[in-house]
């Protein structure tokens, strides 16, 4: 690939273009916004000039409702040798690109797995498909020079390509992250109104449920609007299971001690449910998960304090496998979770407090 068309500058278009950039790829931006356009290429994603003939490869990185309209656009143009699209759907638009009876052979769905709460071109990054799954759709139309190019733009974002059925991933992103992202929005829809006092006493718990649901609406109720069958299967499933657990919940209440023990016995169900599925979510680099244990230290909130309990960590030959942090309210102190394997936690807990910090037990 020598040549490329990114065909909307936001978060994902311009990122995917500061990394084809990064490996020597000419690539052009076009955005129903010029300004927008021109942003991306101050930021180095490109130049926002027309090219003097077809691309190698047309990016279209348009909100799903308008993905199909601008991939005809660039198709009946003829302005590249192969088309793709980065929407988080990909049954729709295919099935709109056939109802328009446009030749397939050269394009191709796609949606790398990645993306931050913040959108725009001001927001992106050329590393921010670095290790994540990217989704490639193929059809039996597909030509193998247009799933050559998809998998050569895969590569130079340093993403992993996944093949799957079109139809199949849009049931998949409903259960991972379309699913998951309303849910995290009705449980911090309870915090809007509630008394400051009860707000104050958040913790990552709360952060971790509720991160997600910082992302633009607008984004999103284009995401949703494409994908609500699936969607809406999923939340069917989900009110189930909350009405089961409030009647479960009630019956803790009751007198009757057959009702608690019955009340009882539906928490810890749907909170046995929760572990088995928890733990299948992948682990370290995709593979499977692995159980790790938790060194919990305290750290003052100032300048190279990280820095320096990483490098204690790395002079007593610990890998740290993950890291969370709790800011505690009211004070420039918090608690850094450093996850170990089980056989370096008393290591690198002996290690630490050796250098002077404060292990919480």
């Amino acid at each position: 690939m020598r040549t490329a068309l990114v065909i909307g500058t936001g978060l994902i278009g311009t990122s995917a273009a500061l990394a084809l950039t990064g490996r020597g790829v000419v690539v052009h931006l076009a955005d129903h916004d010029p300004g927008q356009a021109r942003t991306a290429a101050a930021l180095g994603a490109g130049t926002d000039e027309e090219a003097a003939g077809p691309v190698d490869l047309a990016i279209v990185a348009a909100p799903p409702a308008h993905v199909a309209a601008a991939l005809a656009d660039a198709m009946r143009g003829g302005v590249a040798r192969a088309y793709l699209d980065v929407a988080s759907v990909k049954g729709g638009p295919r099935r709109e690109l056939e109802a328009l009876g446009l030749d397939l052979s050269a394009y191709i769905g796609s949606h790398p797995m990645s993306g931050r709460e913040k959108s725009g071109p001001l927001a992106a990054t050329a590393d921010l498909f670095e290790g994540r799954p990217w989704v490639l759709t193929p059809t039996r139309d597909t030509d193998t020079e247009v799933l050559n190019l998809a998998l050569e733009l895969v590569s130079f974002c340093r993403a992993v390509p996944v093949v799957m059925d079109a139809d199949a991933h849009d049931r998949a992103v409903a259960l991972v992250s379309h699913m998951p992202h309303l849910v995290s929005s009705m449980v911090a829809a309870r915090l809007e109104n509630a008394e400051e006092a009860a707000v104050r006493l958040c913790g990552q718990g709360i952060r971790d449920v509720t991160r997600i649901a910082a992302s633009d609406p607008r984004m999103w109720i284009d995401i949703l609007s494409a994908n609500p069958g699936p969607v809406a299967d999923l939340l069917a499933d989900v009110s189930a299971d909350l009405d089961e657990t409030v009647q479960a919940l009630r019956a803790l209440q009751s007198s009757d001690e057959a009702k608690r023990r019955a009340g009882t016995d539906g928490i810890e169900d749907v909170l046995r449910r929760g572990n088995a599925g928890q733990i299948r979510v992948p682990g370290k680099h995709g593979t499977a998960p692995a159980t790790y244990e938790s060194v919990v230290v305290l750290i003052d909130d100032q300048p190279g304090q990280l820095a320096r309990i990483f490098a204690d960590a790395g002079r007593a030959g610990v890998n740290i496998e993950d890291v969370r942090i709790e800011h505690a309210t009211g004070q420039q102190v918090g608690l850094i979770e450093l996850s170990v394997k089980p056989s370096a936690a008393a290591v690198l807990t002996a290690a630490l407090r050796e250098r002077g910090w404060a292990i919480r037990q």
